[in-house]
């Protein structure tokens, strides 16, 4: 498993939801083991202390073949937006030296019924559905981690990297129109206002594979680009 991303927490912070802007890429995957992701995490809880809640939402490219559920083939989340298709193909695509299309995600906890809902878009926003609170433990109250970025997982690792590529499969020097970006990295704070992710620390696994670059300024506010072919001459 490998990650190149962006993460805020610890300082007591507490965080109520989070958003971005990510543009989407027809990243290829070098075996049916393999998948890539791009997406949001709000984490609370460790895998050591055997209490992990994570929710997560973005877009991967295996089309659900070995990343189980998802999608709604399992139960939890409920579906209140039938305009919008969960595990359907997004287009249009960002491409190399072309256009760049994004998609605005927002994850936010009702104050008043305790469920964490899901909303698509910026201007015109649909609320795709809701991840109810019984379903949590740690995050029953708010998430303690607010984690934007991309992850590479082989469900049957080898001892080495394949060709499979995070984001657009470019690394993050390479700038707007090649690379992956996230944009717009905000949190909902404990007011239910939406605020600058604050402190925001990039960390990949493997800069070498999978790297991430950032910044901040201007109309993207807090932004970097990610992302990497995995296997070649810089990665072994």
């Amino acid at each position: 498993m490998q990650h190149a991303v962006g993460y805020t927490s610890g300082g007591g912070g507490q965080f109520y939801g989070a958003k971005a802007r990510l543009n989407v890429w027809p990243a290829q995957v070098a075996s049916p083991a393999e998948f890539s992701v791009s997406q949001i995490w709000l984490i609370s809880g460790s895998f050591g202390n055997v209490d992990l809640n994570t929710i997560e939402a973005g877009w991967q490219n295996d089309a659900y073949q070995e990343t189980g559920c998802y999608n709604l083939h399992c139960s939890g989340f409920v579906q209140t937006n039938a305009r919008i298709a969960i595990g359907a193909a997004i287009s249009p695509v960002s491409s190399v030296a072309g256009r760049q299309f994004d998609i605005t995600l927002l994850i936010w906890k009702d104050p008043k019924q305790g469920h964490w809902w899901l909303q698509l878009g910026s201007s015109g926003a649909l609320l795709v559905g809701y991840w109810p609170s019984f379903l949590f433990s740690r995050l029953g109250a708010s998430a303690d981690t607010a984690q934007f970025g991309g992850e590479v997982v082989n469900t049957r690792p080898s001892g080495s990297h394949t060709p499979t590529q995070m984001g657009s499969g470019r690394f993050p020097g390479e700038g707007y129109g090649r690379a992956a970006y996230f944009r717009n990295v905000q949190v909902v704070d404990w007011d239910n206002s939406l605020i600058p992710a604050a402190g925001l620390r990039l960390v990949a696994d493997h800069p070498w594979c999978y790297d991430v670059a950032g910044g901040q300024g201007g109309d993207w506010g807090n932004y970097f680009y990610y992302g990497g072919p995995g296997r070649s001459a810089r990665c072994p």
